[in-house]
Parts: structure tokens; C-alpha cells; sequence
């Protein structure tokens, strides 16, 4: 099997650009590792980047990223598929496949298995769920012990909803935890991370959302709304549909709108080092890229250590 070269970091941090770049030194093509740019029609708030796969004149082919409509749901277990099958299409050319994003327990699930994915959704509790703070379902997941409770990627609201819901369907089906049964591929792979200094990650987030809201962060939501697509879909899918949905209801104004955005974005990357820090200690090993390397310098690191594990 061909060995993975995977990018990852917290949003903002730069990996499209480089994992493109390393894609055209290498004859590489990007898999997608993002639950929320596998939709179509959601361009800014997700952070395509389309035009970083066009590198030095060279279109940089990219899989899993539009392969859903807006509005459907997609999970850890549709993308362990998806990734199988992009993957074994690559391996049979020359290709390097390069994992890239920052939807840490997608990748989790590729290198150690994730069994939980075919656990019922509970509808009522989901429901029950809705009507408190994040803070307080936090409490309410910190509270439950179950199989799940090491494992669980509690970065969005939606997750932390799911991993609830897991956590009280293992502890009231004791037996099913057993029978539940890890079907992932194991991939040789190498890990390279991206971790900009705090202050820089923050300043690119603000600077960054400030740009996506005066230049059609607004108008792609009220389109999607206007598509059919419902608020309540919408707000499922979390930070910039969330809070630009409630702005758009009249529910927030555009300034506190903006800086609960903001915060909540800052929040969500903190939340994304801590699960890789967690992979760690799992026993993934993640080569942290050091921010003040020229981008040639890192190139050059990552390329170098992909080719001796070919060797």
C-alpha cells in the first residue's frame, strides 16, 4: 500500500496552501479531510480555498471535497468509505495521496478505527439536547463513562451532541460495546502538523473572517436559505452557518453576530489542537512543522522524510 502523507492543523493554519504545494513538487493529489467541505454550495464559510490547487500554472487534482448536497448529513463512517475508495483509485496510478484538514477524528479513524459510527441516532434525545448552553452539554458528557469517552471529538456542538448521544446508548446497552466491530484499513502514513503560534492563529482567523463577511460569506447562507435549505439545517452545521443564519432571522445584529463568530471560531481551533494533542498521546506520531521555516525549508523536510519511508 502506498504510504500516507498526511497534512493537518487547526483552521487557519496554512495546510491547503501547503499541501498543494507539496501535491506539485511530488505528482501528489489532495484527499480532503473536512465534514463540512464535502458540500456543495458551501464555499467561503467552509474555507474551500479552491484557488490554492492552482499551483504554477498546474491544476492540483482534489477528491472529497462537493460530493454532497447541502443540506444532507455526512458522517465519520460515509468518509472512512469514501477515503477507501479515493485511496485504492490513486493507488493504482503513481500518484502520492495527501491527506490534508483538520477534522482531526476523521483522521483518527483511518490510523486507529472508530467502531461507534453505526449507533442509532436518538431523534427525542437529540431534541431533549437542543435546548441547553454548549458549557452545560459538556458537563453532561464530562459526566457520562462509557467506551466512548476517550475517543469522542467534542470540537462542535453537533459532535458534542453525537458524542452524548453515544456515550448513553453504550451505558444503556452495556453489552453492545462488545459487539461493536472495527472495520478500518490500516494505513502507513506519516504526519506532519501545522501550529502557528497562538497570536498569529488568531490575528489569520480575525483578519480572515472579516474578509469572508464583506466579501459573500452573507449572501452564500441567504442563497442556501433561499435554495430550501432550512435554519434549522443550517445552524447544524455550525459556526459561520450557525451565527450568520441567526443574523439573518433577525435573531442577531451584524455586530454581535461578528464577534460571537469570532470567538466561537478562536474557540474551535483551540478545541482542534487539543484532539491532535490527544492522538498523540494515542501513540500517533505528528511531526510538528516549525512556523518560522521558509516554506522551501518545509518542503523539502516533509518531501525528504515521504521518500525515506518509500525507501
Amino acid at each position: 500500500m502506498k504510504p500516507l502523507l498526511i497534512i493537518l492543523g487547526p483552521t487557519a493554519s496554512g495546510k491547503t496552501h501547503l499541501a498543494t504545494q507539496i501535491a506539485h513538487q511530488m505528482g501528489g493529489e489532495i484527499i480532503s479531510v473536512d465534514s463540512r467541505q464535502v458540500y456543495r454550495n458551501m464555499n467561503i464559510g467552509t474555507g474551500k480555498d479552491l484557488d490554492e490547487y492552482r499551483v504554477n500554472g498546474n491544476n492540483i487534482p482534489y477528491h472529497l471535497i462537493d460530493i454532497k448536497e447541502a443540506g444532507e448529513q455526512y458522517n465519520v463512517n460515509e468518509f472512512q468509505k469514501d477515503f477507501k475508495r479515493t485511496y485504492d483509485d490513486l493507488a493504482e496510478g503513481n500518484s502520492v495521496p495527501i491527506l490534508c484538514g483538520g477534522t482531526g477524528f476523521y483522521i483518527y479513524a483511518l490510523l486507529k478505527g472508530h467502531a461507534f459510527s453505526s449507533i442509532p441516532v436518538d431523534n427525542d434525545l437529540r431534541i431533549k439536547l437542543e435546548i441547553h448552553t454548549t458549557e452545560e452539554l459538556n458537563h453532561i458528557f464530562q459526566n457520562l463513562n462509557s467506551a466512548y469517552s476517550g475517543l469522542a471529538d467534542t470540537s462542535t456542538r453537533k459532535r458534542l451532541i453525537r458524542a452524548i448521544e453515544i456515550s448513553q446508548y453504550l451505558i444503556q446497552n452495556p453489552s453492545s460495546g462488545s459487539k461493536l466491530v472495527t472495520t478500518s484499513v490500516k494505513y502507513q502514513s506519516v504526519i506532519f502538523g501545522l501550529n502557528p503560534p497562538v497570536d498569529v492563529r488568531r490575528e489569520r482567523i480575525s483578519s480572515r473572517l472579516k474578509y469572508r463577511l464583506e466579501n459573500g460569506l452573507i449572501d452564500e447562507v441567504e442563497a442556501l436559505m433561499k435554495s430550501g435549505i432550512s435554519a434549522e439545517q443550517l445552524i447544524y452545521y455550525g459556526l459561520e452557518y450557525k451565527f450568520v443564519t441567526q443574523f439573518l432571522l433577525g435573531e442577531l445584529i451584524y455586530k454581535d453576530m461578528a464577534r460571537s463568530l469570532e470567538s466561537e471560531i478562536h474557540r474551535f481551533a483551540k478545541r482542534q489542537m487539543t484532539f491532535f494533542r490527544k492522538m498523540e498521546k494515542d501513540g500517533i506520531t505528528i511531526n510538528w512543522i516549525n512556523h518560522d521555516l521558509p516554506l522551501t525549508e518545509q518542503i523539502e523536510m516533509i518531501t525528504g522524510k515521504y521518500n525515506k519511508i518509500l525507501v
